[in-house]
């Protein structure tokens, strides 16, 4: 029985020492507490430019975070909008070190993601989330600085044209774009049947009934009214469609297109028409040409013209410069007016 009472005894001990030490290893990393941002300081602030996206944005030092022991210790930038308390961190750069440098354009994504508005000044919350282990256990945050960013947009503000055509569906209503950001101006290509109305955008970029919206003023004479009880209207056909939501204005011009110029054969004088697809919302054609210039026109006619993207923003200019073609031949011609403001064609030798 003694001996019986002496091994119970031992184990006890074994144990007794192995649950300390598992305790002792809970407790040797533990936090101790909040670290400090040394760089830069609340109220800094930056404008971000799209010309330059690999810029600095954000650069940041800050104290090692203390977890009672050395250990690697990983380190997240978290920015939110200011006034939000992180209810929905964003996370944006991840290190080991104690500094990191976020690039202007990883900057204006989060700072959008957050609720900025491009090109207007507006404040982040920036905090570090410090965590160790692969698991990224045992987090613990710095104190939290302001950081005033001014973010852009290369997005084209953009209203959807909901109607007859396609259901009265805003979400999946064809969109017109204005020519900048912050302007007014907005137009685009859009196959119309019988009454329409613009919606703009919720905060979020959603387009839905709820949202702002701009029908006819009941006059029919070409002015918007917002929330406007009459619906705008067009018989069926494909038009040039403009808005302006300031002056409250709109028109919807109607078009057909077609190729032209020396290397077409109607030369400078006559259009060469192309056929409108429904399905891909493209102008389309087969045209035997010969090598030399041409360009696209609506209704046979000037007032309607695109050609070349001399400023490089992606789209045929109106009256811009003379397309070609370096070889004569039988080419597929595909003009795509279905992407506002971002217009583009295709001339494929056959």
């Amino acid at each position: 029985m003694k001996n019986i009472f002496k091994s119970i005894l031992a184990l006890s001990l074994v144990f007794s020492f192995t649950s300390c030490e598992d305790e002792q290893d809970l407790l040797f990393s533990q936090p101790e507490g909040e670290f400090k941002i040394l760089s830069p300081v609340s109220g800094e602030g930056v404008v971000l430019s799209p010309d330059t996206p690999l810029n600095p944005g954000l650069s940041m030092t800050w104290e090692a975070a203390n977890y009672g022991s050395p250990t690697e210790i990983t380190y997240t930038i978290q920015v939110d909008k200011s006034g939000d308390e992180f209810d929905s961190p964003i996370d944006v750069v991840s290190t080991t070190n104690t500094y990191a440098t976020v690039s202007s354009d990883a900057l204006n994504s989060a700072a959008v993601a957050a609720g900025l508005t491009p090109f207007t000044q507006g404040g982040l919350e920036v905090r570090l989330r410090s965590t160790v282990g692969t698991t990224g256990s045992q987090e613990q945050f710095s104190d939290v600085i302001s950081y005033l960013v001014t973010p852009y947009s290369t997005e084209l503000p953009k209203l959807a044209v909901p109607g007859n055509h396609q259901g009265w569906n805003p979400p999946t209503a064809p969109r017109i774009a204005s020519s900048a950001f912050g302007e007014t101006d907005y137009e685009g290509y859009i196959w119309l049947d019988g009454g329409f109305k613009f919606v703009g955008p919720d905060p979020a970029g959603n387009y839905n009934w709820g949202n702002t919206d701009w029908g006819d003023d009941g006059t029919f004479s070409g002015a918007l009214a917002e929330s406007g009880e009459s619906d705008c209207t067009a018989t069926a056909g494909y038009y040039r469609v403009r808005a302006n939501t300031e002056t409250l204005v709109y028109s919807v011009e109607p078009t057909t297109w077609g190729i032209v110029g020396a290397a077409t054969p109607g030369s400078w004088d006559n259009s060469t028409a192309l056929t409108y697809n429904s399905t891909t919302k493209k102008w389309e054609g087969t045209v035997v040409m010969t090598a030399g210039e041409f360009k696209f026109r609506a209704n046979n006619a000037w007032a309607i013209n695109l050609g070349g993207d001399p400023d490089e923003d992606g789209s045929m200019n109106y009256d811009g410069p003379n397309l070609s073609v370096s070889a004569a031949g039988t080419y597929s011609v595909v003009l795509d007016l279905s992407n506002p403001r971002q217009y583009s064609y295709t001339v494929t030798l056959q």
